[in-house]
């Protein structure tokens, strides 16, 4: 029978994110593609340096090679390398440790189409315009940031911390803010206090999350000495009164987050550096050139008009909690 990727949380990398490469783009920049190509031959036993990925990457590896999680994870690696110049990437994911297998080599061509084919929730590239294509195209897809971050070996904990507009939900309300301005905007959001908002592009990634959670504090029931190693955030710039649409909608959505900051306005730094996320996402770069120093972060560039009107919310077999109004598909 076929390799079933249905019931996984499948991430699709792109080698620019799991590695750095910088070494080597400068030489397809500055020469041409022959001698970009004769490098990566040149320098295929030389191992790669872990990119901005990397983190999140070896602890989803590491998550799905034991119970509770056991084979529930897949990391598929989208590369517009051919197969040839490719060879080097897959030398070092070995050299690494990483138990990836499976890959598609374009040859210069946009990865970010089989997405779907591989039934990834989410795809990771430092090329931005593959990204911006990506999620214009109704993948969802996130820009690494460059980074100095240096990860530790020792610390098995994955922490994620998310933004919430424009990232697990749509950015509809970003749209009122950003046109209307900030009283219109905690109007509007009161006004819809009991009405889940529309999913946003990391919608389904969140869901696959929050779905290894569950199954971590499940375990946890029946093994009272494991220790959840999966711990989520929410890191918003919403306060009261707009801060209850995202308890409504995260109700809807069966969804919990281990932790939840509603900032008005405070700078996500400090929190940022308290978490210590080894991914942060967000669709604002005013809060992520600060961190991106310190914090692996993605940028997921959803424009304002993308999703802002006539989006529905996704199927859900989440029982509706008391209190919020249910939004069928279709409406």
């Amino acid at each position: 029978m076929p390799f079933d990727l249905s019931n996984k949380l499948v991430i699709a990398v792109a080698s620019s994110a799991l590695f750095d490469l910088s070494e080597s783009d400068a030489v397809f920049r500055n020469e041409d593609l022959a001698a970009y190509r004769a490098f990566q031959r040149t320098n295929e036993r030389k191992v790669l340096e872990p990119g901005v990925a990397f983190p999140l990457v070896r602890r989803l590896l590491s998550l799905s090679s034991g119970p509770p999680l056991s084979d529930t994870i897949e990391v598929i690696l989208l590369s517009r390398n051919d197969c040839d110049t490719g060879l080097r990437v897959f030398h070092s994911i070995e050299q690494h440790g990483l138990r990836i297998s499976r890959a598609a080599f374009v040859d210069g061509r946009n990865p970010w189409r089989y997405c779907s084919a591989f039934n990834a929730s989410l795809f990771l590239s430092a090329n931005e315009k593959d990204v911006t294509s990506a999620l214009a195209s109704g993948a969802p897809a996130g820009l690494v940031l460059p980074s100095t971050y240096q990860d530790t070996s020792t610390d098995e904990e994955l922490r994620l911390a998310f933004d919430f507009d424009g990232v697990i939900g749509d950015n509809s309300g970003e749209a009122v803010y950003a046109n209307q301005g900030l009283d219109a905007f905690h109007a509007s959001q009161k006004a819809q206090a009991k009405i889940p908002m529309p999913a946003g592009p990391l919608h389904q990634f969140f869901s696959h999350i929050s779905s290894l959670q569950q199954k971590e504090q499940s375990y946890q029931r029946e093994n009272r000495s494991y220790q959840p190693r999966i711990r989520s955030a929410i890191v918003t710039a919403r306060d009261a009164p707009s801060h209850e649409r995202v308890v409504t909608t995260l109700r809807y959505w069966g969804f919990n987050a281990d932790e939840v900051f509603f900032l008005g306005g405070i700078s996500k730094l400090p929190i940022l550096q308290e978490l210590r996320p080894h991914m942060f996402f967000d669709d604002q770069l005013l809060h992520l050139t600060p961190a991106s120093p310190f914090i692996p972060c993605v940028h997921v560039p959803v424009d304002f008009g993308n999703m802002a009107a006539g989006d529905h919310l996704p199927t859900t077999s989440a029982p509706t909690p008391s209190g919020i109004i249910k939004v069928d598909q279709g409406e």
